[in-house]
């Protein structure tokens, strides 16, 4: 590994852990900016992106941080028995709700590197075990390019804004597919660039916990996900996201802002993107 690489596994680590604990401000984060409450916020940005409000309402407290720019549980299309694994897992959003969708027969495993993360998840266990009358979700401590996971063991492998935190993305790309059984799936949300970020943006740490100077253009993530051998895979770009998270005065996009030429916005050069594809 890299000094530069780990550094960065070091600067989001440290990042993702004070978010955890609630000590950093951010627009849905522990001191609102927006006028409202946290989870209020969180809310919101989950419903705009495709979460439904009874998903919402049977969450642990404090699942949801939004931190989310897609709704990679509802491209997976998840049924009852499979085995989910979502990388980059967090508080454990994505998890309970699939957890719900994989039924008892099912499992839902998230993976995160971050230990505050992981015992904020892990928390939030016992009421998930209380409110879904499931036991079929667990919490590993390990990164996106190494996952603890066996070979060929999991149907279908999610992702919510996560990727592009990885300063090894080809890696992970091949981790996706080692994990993944023979016709099991893929469904990422993340960041993309639609082109190159001016250099002060590339430089912003700010931008890069928020996932948008790791971002790769949407070509090279299409490049990644062929060479790892993945199979019919499909890319949709979600520009609304940006253009609402700019609207919304997200500090990313207030740090971004004076990095961008005049006559531009966000959208211009960032984008949600959602990657579905399988494994042959």
């Amino acid at each position: 590994m890299t000094e530069k690489r780990q550094e960065i596994y070091e600067t989001v680590r440290e990042r993702y852990a004070r978010i955890a604990e609630g000590k950093v401000e951010s627009c849905c984060g522990p001191s609102s900016c927006c006028g409202g409450s946290q989870e209020n916020e969180a809310a919101q940005l989950a419903q705009s992106i495709g979460y439904n409000a009874d998903e919402l309402a049977n969450l642990p407290n404090g699942a949801n941080m939004g931190l989310s720019c897609g709704n990679p549980v509802a491209l997976a299309s998840l049924r009852e028995g499979e085995v989910v694994l979502d990388l980059g897992s967090g508080g454990g959003f994505d998890v309970f709700i699939a957890g719900r969708k994989v039924g008892a027969t099912g499992r839902a495993i998230g993976v995160d590197m971050t230990p505050e993360m992981l015992s904020k998840a892990r928390r939030n266990l016992e009421a998930y075990r209380e409110r879904s009358g499931l036991d079929n979700v667990e919490f590993r401590l390990g990164e996106i390019e190494h996952l603890p996971v066996a070979d060929a063991s999991v149907d279908v492998v999610i992702s919510n804004c996560v990727i592009n935190l990885s300063p090894d993305k080809p890696q992970v790309w091949r981790e996706i597919a080692r994990v993944l059984k023979p016709g099991g799936r893929v469904s990422v949300s993340d960041i993309a660039l639609l082109k190159p970020l001016p250099e002060g943006a590339q430089a912003s740490v700010e931008a890069l916990v928020g996932c948008v100077a790791g971002a790769v253009l949407v070509d090279e993530t299409k490049a990644m996900v062929r060479d790892a051998g993945l199979m019919e895979a499909q890319f949709e770009c979600k520009s609304g996201y940006i253009d609402s998270m700019a609207d919304w005065s997200d500090p990313v996009f207030r740090e971004l802002a004076d990095h961008f030429p005049q006559e531009t916005k966000p959208s211009d050069f960032v984008t949600s993107l959602n990657v579905t594809a399988c494994k042959a």
